[in-house]
């Protein structure tokens, strides 16, 4: 079994807490609380690819996402802590005036490149011939996929399973939901759960691929990282769950019910969800477990996103 390094980035171990929404109760997992401008799930990937980064003695890095990504934003910043530039390739157009993760990335000195949705498909294929044309000029550039999602990057949530075992009895519980974008979380999750020999299942409510890609996706991610680092343990499909149906609006937009959903828990709780993921995964929270009353046999992972609300602030107020 191979343990790759990491660095200390996110504040954590972060909070399970108890919460009443509605008159019920439920169990959250703050991962939204992993730091101020770091806040979110991603930082705990970034623990283990900026790590490697500083290994290869990388002069600066390289990452990709929407133009409102948190995993951006969050790799701009903790590039930043280690000393290192970040040049980021969005999907999306620029803005005047920028606000939300868009804002906190140029604040932070990112040097940004923009796409149309068509030219981002290719975004892996551009990254690595800008890098190719850097190591010419003798400057190495660490290049990796949006949200993080690699098989190394996942041991961020391979050991978030060790830290919840810790504040909750696992056996006892059922399942562990959380948004899905490049399915990182829901991979590493997965593997941290085989590791530790629980029959739980991870949900992950997806808001960009379909269903079967997702699925396909998240399985490969995880048994990829228990072939890289010679894993004692199996990975059992049948506990992986996917969601489907809850983005159905698009990655970037978001359903008056869903906002209308989000603002009633802010109201009640003082929590706020995004408008990308954890709304979603949220209402798809609320659908099949909360509203049953299973809430605390099932837990909900808020994965931050908090930034990503203020561009849409209009849509939220209105």
């Amino acid at each position: 079994m191979i343990i790759p390094k990491k660095l200390s980035l996110a504040q954590i171990p972060t909070p399970l807490e108890e919460i009443k929404f509605e008159g019920k109760s439920f169990l959250i997992k703050r991962d939204d609380l992993t730091g101020c401008e770091l806040s979110g799930n991603k930082v705990r990937k970034l623990e283990y690819l900026l790590a490697e980064a500083k290994h290869q003695r990388a002069d600066l890095i390289f990452t990709s996402g929407g133009d409102q990504s948190n995993h951006a934003r969050a790799t701009v910043i903790a590039s930043k802590k280690i000393g290192l530039n970040t040049k980021l390739f969005l999907w999306g157009k620029d803005a005047p005036v920028s606000n939300g993760n868009l804002f906190l990335d140029k604040m932070a000195g990112a040097n940004i490149q923009f796409f149309t949705k068509k030219e981002y498909e290719k975004v892996n294929d551009i990254m690595f011939e800008q890098r190719l044309a850097l190591l010419k000029k003798k400057k190495n550039a660490y290049v990796f996929p949006g949200g993080g999602s690699t098989t190394l990057g996942i041991w961020g949530y391979i050991n978030f399973i060790d830290e919840l075992k810790k504040q909750v009895d696992l056996k006892k519980i059922d399942s562990i939901i959380a948004a899905c974008g490049s399915g990182g979380t829901a991979a590493g999750m997965l593997v941290g759960a085989a590791l530790n020999k629980l029959d739980v299942k991870i949900v992950a409510v997806h808001v960009l691929m379909s269903k079967s890609e997702m699925e396909k996706h998240i399985l490969q991610l995880a048994e990829g990282c228990v072939l890289d680092y010679k894993l004692k343990c199996k990975i059992n499909p049948e506990n992986l769950i996917v969601l489907d149906g809850y983005s159905k609006e698009g990655y970037k937009k978001i359903s008056k019910p869903k906002v209308k959903l989000i603002k009633k828990f802010a109201n009640e709780t003082g929590i706020l969800f995004d408008p990308a993921y954890t709304g979603k995964a949220f209402k798809a929270y609320y659908d099949n477990y909360l509203i049953k009353g299973n809430g605390k046999r099932n837990i909900f992972v808020h994965t931050g996103g908090l930034f990503g609300i203020f561009s849409r602030t209009k849509e939220f107020l209105d």
